[in-house]
């Protein structure tokens, strides 16, 4: 059984019924999640020692989402509590030709406010195996990504393989200034996980593809993944590929290179979806169970 580290922010969702739009809804679903969280409650399904690192206010909404990680078997005992507000999203589902919305209220979240002082990070990697992030944790403020820094420093004194998941979200932060924050820190990074949109706004990279006009064709992406270790060091280079026919219909496929060999898995059709939000997440783990028919 391995110790396996995340760091990131859980988040509330609120989400109509079914396929309702928000102007529809008088009341909302409760879900916590996030990126991280779904690769913590992933490793903890499959037995491995899953730990999750964020700060959660000390009330109720706090411990709730405290509550929906240990439900899953994730260790919680590096949360932080403090701060004044657990961030939170909407999210409507799509239907056919209507994609899925996202409306963010997360400013000044708990984690968003978090100082070095809340975390021992030493303590937190001792005797870990792995180390994972995702690039909207340091676009969630400049403090997380500051803090980011400090667990990836701390992640390499202890000999931990560090894997990230680029996840540009332009709703925190431009390409240039995702650049500027993210390209020092892939010194640290052993794993690289990300689509060919992700390495082009994240990294500066652009694929031989043409994703654009829906080619699929993975070996185009063989020679991004060079270019990135090559530059970065990476030990490994992996993506998902995926094909959006509509909100509940999607193709979607793995790639993974290692330096010498470039992997594809099998393509899948997933149709229907049943909830689109943590699929991508399960290239490193299967997603929190709730979404299992997702990818």
């Amino acid at each position: 059984m391995s110790k396996i580290v995340t760091l990131g922010e859980i988040m509330l969702r609120l989400s109509p019924t079914g396929n309702y739009r928000f102007v529809q809804s008088d009341s909302f679903d409760v879900i916590y999640g996030g990126g991280e969280a779904n690769v913590a409650v992933s490793c903890a399904n499959y037995g491995h020692d899953a730990y999750y690192v964020t700060k959660l206010p000390k009330h109720e909404i706090g411990q709730s989402a405290v509550n929906a990680l240990r439900r899953y078997g994730v260790n919680t005992q590096f949360i932080a509590r403090g701060g004044d507000r657990v961030g939170i999203y909407y999210c409507e589902t799509g239907a056919s030709m209507r994609p899925s919305k996202v409306i963010y209220d997360r400013a000044h979240s708990a984690i968003a406010e978090a100082i070095p002082e809340d975390f021992d990070f030493d303590a937190i990697m001792e005797g870990a195996q792995w180390f994972h992030w995702s690039g909207i944790t340091p676009a969630i403020s400049d403090k997380a990504a500051e803090l980011t820094r400090l667990a990836c420093e701390a992640a390499k004194r202890h000999g931990v393989t560090v894997s990230v998941d680029l996840n540009f979200r332009k709703k925190l932060w431009t390409s240039e200034k995702a650049i500027s924050i993210m390209r020092p820190l892939m010194q640290y990074v052993d794993v690289c996980i990300g689509n060919e949109e992700d390495a082009e706004l994240c990294l500066g990279f652009k694929p031989d593809a043409n994703v654009e006009g829906g080619e699929t064709n993975a070996e185009g992406y063989k020679g991004i993944f060079e270019q990135m270790m090559k530059e970065f060091g990476f030990k490994y280079v992996v993506s998902t590929l995926r094909e959006s026919f509509s909100a509940t219909f999607n193709g979607w496929k793995a790639m993974i290179y290692d330096g010498k060999e470039f992997y594809q898995s099998k393509r899948y059709e997933i149709n229907p979806i049943i909830d689109r939000v943590g699929g991508g997440d399960c290239v490193l783990g299967w997603p929190d169970p709730r979404y299992a028919q997702v990818s």
